[in-house]
């Protein structure tokens, strides 16, 4: 059974994201700066996720619209 990076990142990001905010609250000492990498690439990638996915649905919405041009 093979595991679809799509799923493999739908589930990490938010963990990213969970894992930086836990450590940022719960870290008493200097080290809390190592946590905001690990929450900064969640958001990243969620980010990048929604930004792809809007660009490709607008892709396919021009493609169809100029193939109703043409008939």
């Amino acid at each position: 059974m093979t595991i679809n990076k799509r799923f493999f990142l739908s589930v990490v990001a938010p963990f990213m994201i969970f894992l930086s905010v836990t450590g940022l609250i719960l870290r008493e000492d200097n080290r809390k700066i190592f946590y905001l990498p690990i929450g900064l690439m969640g958001i990243a990638i969620i980010l990048e996720k929604g930004i792809s996915r809007k660009l490709r649905r607008k892709n396919i919405l021009e493609k169809i619209k100029t193939y109703q041009k043409v008939k």
